[in-house]
């Protein structure tokens, strides 16, 4: 994260960003850096040296200038944030895979559309009702929308599946892993 504070306190500055934005349109050399920037050649050359002390320029050999989008796609993958993936417990390979795609953060990313995909994560959905306990429909709303804001579609999809039965605005499980 360091590296990426770095690189966007160097390109905050008005002066460096137009040497930069020089290079990208295509200037190379000190001089061609200076009149595309407009700026004197000695405040180009300042601003050339902190961005290749900083990483963002390099200099080939026979002085020409260039901006390292490379190293700059390279700090921005490193600082992105890496989300650990939701601990799905002890389930086959084939099921844990499914669920870590659409599960972050213990919330649905999405409700799958491929049929057998919506299955593995219904069953996971389903297993947050006990069995032999009635719940009133409000109930079942607020469990389902912790996982998904679209409740109403996963509490359709969990009755039209068996996973849940509905009778008088009451629910209960009716289907899914158990535990045992």
């Amino acid at each position: 994260m360091s590296d990426a504070l770095d690189a966007f306190a160097l390109l905050a500055d008005d002066e460096r960003l137009r040497v930069v934005g020089a290079l990208v349109l295509g200037a190379r050399a000190t001089e061609d850096v200076a009149v595309r920037a407009s700026l004197p050649s000695r405040r180009v050359l300042e601003a050339l040296t902190r961005l290749d002390a900083g990483g963002l320029v390099r200099r080939d050999d026979d002085g020409t200038w260039w901006f390292d989008v490379g190293r700059l796609k390279e700090i921005a993958r490193e600082a992105r944030p890496r989300e650990e993936p939701d601990d799905v417990g002890d389930v086959d390979a084939t099921t844990a895979s499914v669920l870590r795609t659409f599960l972050r953060g213990g919330r649905l990313t999405q409700i799958p559309t491929q049929h057998a995909k919506r299955l593995v994560v219904l069953d996971h959905v389903s297993r947050m009702f006990d069995i032999g306990v009635r719940y009133p429909e409000r109930e079942v709303n607020a469990i389902l929308r912790v996982f998904h804001p679209d409740y109403a579609a996963l509490r359709r999809y969990l009755v039209d599946e068996g996973f849940l039965s509905r009778e008088r605005n009451e629910y209960w499980r009716t289907g899914g892993t158990v535990e045992v």
